[in-house]
């Protein structure tokens, strides 16, 4: 990555977003328009063959409109850790949960023995958020949304983020200082992290019922009581939670105690009512009940 390069200023007589969209370009991070003062992208067309680096058609697009700025993470050589906060009130007051990705990052820091990654390039949010930046591996990242913990998702290849300058409700995305910095690597123990399988608390404690039908009950209450706890899942939470449950589900489907299918529409519908879109939701209860399946409990 090049040195010295602003990507949120206009230091070329340009309109702002139009000089913070082609510094981005001359970096080779490929940009895209999406909707003024929205993340969507602006066009029907898929945003991932629209992505380019080609200073004439952005200064088409951005001379007609003042796009925000989409940043496709693939094609663009980038891993971005986007760092939510928590926007329910109660958040932090019904028990140790983080207030936000940050807090999630750096207790997994200090856990893991590793140096918070401050260095590397860093856009602050209209949220109140951070995006922090980094150069792919050679193996790839997936996409992933709680994956690491409450309030902090993955966005890799097939993602894209919103880039400094661009504004949602008259509030930038604003980049840490004035020039970019070269990107750090994205941390390899982040990475092992991403692919490792949920745990659960008790994961490897034994069920002991006297009968079938006692077990049973359990299991049954346990699917109201993990669909109870995705329902309610917050925003920033809410994958992890349901990963969460569809492991320890999986698990009690794989101890014979519960029916595959009716779990999986329970969760599915618990996702819904919290607001995960469907395809997200599918893939992260197949994921969460086929780990927890590897792992029974006894």
């Amino acid at each position: 990555m090049r040195v010295g390069v602003s990507v949120a200023g206009s230091s070329r007589g340009e309109p702002g977003l139009l000089s913070s969209a082609l510094a981005m370009a001359e970096l080779g991070w490929h940009v895209f328009p999406c909707a003024a003062g929205a993340k969507r992208p602006a066009f029907r067309s898929n945003w991932q063959e629209l992505a380019t680096t080609d200073r004439d058609r952005i200064r088409a697009w951005w001379t007609h409109e003042d796009y925000n700025i989409g940043v496709a993470c693939g094609p663009s050589g980038i891993v971005v850790i986007d760092l939510d906060v928590a926007h329910d009130a109660r958040a932090g007051q019904d028990g140790p949960g983080p207030l936000s990705g940050t807090d999630t990052l750096t207790r997994l820091c200090k856990e893991r023995g590793e140096r918070y990654p401050s260095a590397t390039y860093a856009v602050d949010t209209p949220s109140g958020g951070c995006h922090l930046y980094f150069t792919a591996p050679k193996d790839g990242v997936r996409n992933s949304a709680g994956r690491l913990g409450p309030l902090v998702d993955i966005r890799a290849d097939g993602g894209y983020v919103i880039g400094a300058g661009s504004l949602i409700e008259e509030r930038a995305y604003t980049a840490r200082g004035n020039f970019l910095p070269l990107l750090l690597p994205f941390p390899a123990w982040i990475a092992r992290l991403l692919t490792e399988e949920p745990t659960a608390p008790d994961a490897a404690r034994a069920l002991l019922f006297p009968t079938i039908a006692q077990g049973r009950a359990y299991a049954l209450a346990a699917v109201r009581e993990e669909t109870r706890r995705v329902a309610a899942a917050q925003p920033g939470t809410r994958n992890d939670t349901l990963n969460r449950a569809a492991f320890s589900l999986g698990q009690l489907v794989a101890a014979g105690l519960l029916p595959p299918l009716p779990v999986m529409t329970a969760l599915a519908d618990a996702a819904a009512y919290c607001g995960l879109p469907a395809d997200e939701a599918r893939r992260t209860i197949r994921s969460g009940m086929a780990a927890g399946a590897r792992k029974p409990r006894p």
